[in-house]
Order: C-alpha cells, then structure tokens, then sequence
C-alpha cells in the first residue's frame, strides 16, 4: 500500500457524529473495507449485516428471510489462490469466536472457501493481499 493512502486512512476522515458509538471491531471492519475499495477495486465483496439490536418484528423477519447467525464480517467472493472465495471473522481484543461463528468458519473451508479470523488490520490486509495475489 502506498503512503499516501496509509495517509488517507489515518488522517482524512469526514467528522460524524455516530462515530463515537463505533467500536473497535467496527472502526477496524471500516480500514479494511477501505483496503478493500482503494487497493481491489474489482473485488466483490460485502459485510453480512446479521448483528446489532432489533425489534421482536426485525428478529422475525430476518431469521424468516433466511438470516444466519455467525457468518463472518467480511465476505470476498472473487475465487483466487486456489479457494472460491475469502471469509474474515474480526475480533479484537481476547474476543474469541462464537461457536456459530467457528462453525461457519469450518463449514466455509470445508467447501472450498479460505477462512480466517483476523484479530488486527495487518494480519487481515495480509491475508487479503496475500489472497488476491495468489500466494496463499
């Protein structure tokens, strides 16, 4: 990655009020979603937007729609190093993985996927490079 866009991550961000009820684990989701915009423009990818608070109509709903506990945040759907595609589990800290979320885990390299848990932005942007480029 280029030094101005390690600049760019750092330090040219657009003040919002909501930030401040951002978390660690989101504010690293969020570095990596940039890595992923700037460096892999053609990349397809998405975050499953499965966690957060709802009310007892959105449970249902979603659950009803087919909404998945457990998979991970980070979805990349470009087949490469041999995998068909790249799932990335955040946790910071001593967060460790539900055990829907290691079951996804398994569940995807079983079939094929590459799929990690990334516990800080270097690990995740090396997996990720690593990843596109063919070298895992």
């Amino acid at each position: 990655m280029t030094l101005i866009s390690e600049y760019f991550f750092y330090f040219i961000r657009m003040a919002n009020p909501y930030e401040k009820y951002l978390g660690k684990e989101d504010k690293l989701q969020h570095r990596i979603v940039q890595l992923l915009d700037y460096e892999f423009p053609h990349v397809i990818f998405t975050h499953p937007n499965n966690e957060g608070k709802r009310t007892p109509f959105e449970r249902f709903k979603i659950k009803y729609l087919g909404v998945k506990a457990g998979v991970p945040d980070i979805l990349i759907f470009n087949a490469c190093s041999g995998f068909n595609g790249l799932a990335i589990e955040l946790k910071v800290g001593y967060n460790k993985p539900t055990q829907s979320q290691a079951r996804w885990i398994k569940q995807l390299n079983a079939v094929g996927w590459k799929a990690e848990v990334c516990r800080d932005y270097e690990s995740a942007k090396d997996l990720i490079i690593n990843y596109m480029n063919d070298v895992l």
